[in-house]
């Protein structure tokens, strides 16, 4: 009888399912409209938010950019000499370097960034953000003529887009210069070698797709969490903490899919 039972509940729980993923993408759709609009609006940036925007991305750049950079160089410098090596002892030495720059620079480091900067910064933030609504911070703000979003989210999302594109683009940088130096060494005489490299790898068409993907990057994993801890259900239960527990994996689930999305979406445009 059980069994008949959880057949015919089978259609409602596959149409729940269904309705819970549709709403929290429609969820993570609207709000980044919201975000986009009071990133362009100039009212968002009073002096109290222009504040508050310059503490949380300096907090969440600031601790960060020298163990990153640091953690980069090494491992470029790793990376680097594993594929010159393999490179020659396959008689390829003349591919190692370009090989590098596109498995390293144009794909490793800015999905490394931006999940370094959602381990770090925004996925806690998200979790703030859900406590901060759950205690009542929300409505204190909206008695006293405050737009929650425009006070607490909008800085968070702005400071997690920041964190990660500087990330990525300092990781480049220092990428780049340890490539050198791993093929190279100290000596300037591989300059002119480097360069007409760079420029063959980095075509317009590439320059614009790594552009794009850095930033979506940093939009997917800066807008995601905070969706998931502004519409986050109360814990006031052993059942809510089961619900908020599953929500919390979904929105992780969304973002690692959002970038796998974004990463498939550069890979066709770069090589096919």
């Amino acid at each position: 009888m059980s069994t008949m039972q959880g057949f015919a509940d089978l259609p409602e729980r596959i149409w729940n399912t269904v309705r819970r993923w549709l709403v929290a993408w429609w969820r993570i759709l609207y709000l980044g409209a919201v975000v986009l609009v009071l990133m362009l609006s100039p009212s968002s940036y009073s002096r109290a938010t222009r504040w508050r925007l310059a503490r949380h991305m300096y907090l969440e750049t600031a601790p960060v950019l020298a163990g990153h950079t640091l953690l980069m160089a090494l491992l470029s410098l790793v990376i680097t000499r594993i594929v010159v090596v393999t490179a020659q002892s396959y008689g390829l030495s003349q591919y190692a370097l370009e090989m590098v720059i596109r498995v390293l620079v144009l794909e490793l480091i800015p999905l490394t960034a931006a999940l370094f900067v959602a381990m770090r910064a925004t996925i806690p933030n998200g979790t703030r953000l859900a406590l901060m609504r759950q205690s009542g911070r929300f409505e204190k703000l909206r008695s006293h003529g405050a737009d929650p979003i425009r006070v607490e989210l909008l800085p968070r999302v702005v400071a997690g887009i920041y964190a990660s594109v500087t990330l990525a683009a300092l990781s480049c940088v220092v990428a780049l210069v340890m490539a050198y130096v791993g093929v190279f060494g100290l000596s300037a005489a591989g300059l002119p070698v480097y360069t007409r490299m760079f420029g063959r790898v980095f075509t317009p068409q590439v320059t614009f797709i790594f552009a794009f993907k850095t930033v979506f990057f940093s939009l997917a994993i800066a807008l995601i969490p905070m969706a998931e801890g502004l519409y986050a259900e109360a814990r006031s239960s052993v059942g809510g903490a089961l619900r908020s527990a599953d929500s919390a994996l979904g929105g992780l689930a969304r973002m690692f899919a959002v970038l796998l999305l974004i990463e498939a979406a550069s890979l066709v445009g770069n090589y096919y």
